[in-house]
């Protein structure tokens, strides 16, 4: 960061004179430190999947899950501070919970994103309090078809046919918008294989330590409610990731 920041950090409620607030461009470097997260819409239904780094080998295999499920049919995934993340998914099912018992119904995917997004931005007018240290994949199925938003540190939110955050987001995004261009959109299962590949591509790439790829779904396959991809799908997905990283690197 520019020294132009200096006394102008120490409260995130405090404008530096170019209009920067500081603490939120910070919280944004601890998303960037993070591993991949990537959401993908497809046309019938959608995914998010993780890049979860293990840290240290003692760690039991599918401990410290980053996809959570925030309501029967919507899930999200986080790149970030995990204790960050696990405190936006609790206030996540309160809101759903909320809206359900309130209307009787089940929540919107945009609704419960712009819910959600007016929490993270109250975190940034407060002198006592400090951002949210994640960026947020807020996916599902509602009335309106598949949906995925991105929330912001900011508070602000946009939608997206598919969207990566965290180390690697921008090869990431390059490797989707080629998913995303192909004649006839991808399938689930199409879009299982391509988000393991690209995932594994831009881990190769930042040269990372050792990951778990974990993968959840909304689709007709799992009755429209979120899930977890089927563990033999996975695993040739990785299969496939782990096959075409090789053969590239051999045509290198």
């Amino acid at each position: 960061m520019s020294s132009i920041g200096t006394g102008y950090d120490l409260s995130v409620s405090t404008y530096s004179p170019d209009g920067r607030l500081f603490q939120v461009e910070y919280a944004n470097k601890a998303v960037e430190a993070a591993g991949v997260a990537v959401g993908l819409r497809c046309t019938d239904g959608i995914i998010l999947g993780v890049e979860r780094l293990l840290h240290s080998k003692l760690l039991v295999k599918g401990a410290n899950r980053r996809i959570q499920s925030v309501d029967e049919h919507i899930g999200m995934a986080t790149a970030g501070l995990l204790a960050d993340g696990k405190h936006l998914g609790s206030r996540a099912r309160d809101e759903a919970a909320n809206f359900r018992e309130t209307y009787n119904a089940p929540v919107t995917v945009q609704v419960l994103s712009d819910r959600i997004s007016g929490y993270v931005q109250a975190y940034t007018c407060y002198g006592s309090v400090r951002p949210f240290g994640i960026s947020t994949l807020v996916a599902g199925a509602d009335k309106t078809g598949p949906r995925l938003f991105c929330i912001e540190p900011s508070g602000v939110f946009y939608g997206y046919r598919a969207c990566a955050v965290g180390k690697g987001r921008a090869l990431a995004r390059t490797e989707l918008e080629k998913v995303l261009a192909k004649e006839g959109g991808v399938t689930v299962r199409e879009g299982v294989m391509e988000v393991a590949r690209i995932i594994h591509l831009v881990h190769d790439d930042n040269q990372d330590k050792a990951f778990e790829l974990e993968m959840t779904w909304v689709c007709e396959e799992s009755g429209m409610k979120h899930a977890a991809v089927p563990a033999d799908l996975l695993a040739e997905a990785e299969e496939k990731a782990k096959a075409a990283l090789e053969e590239g690197m051999e045509e290198d």
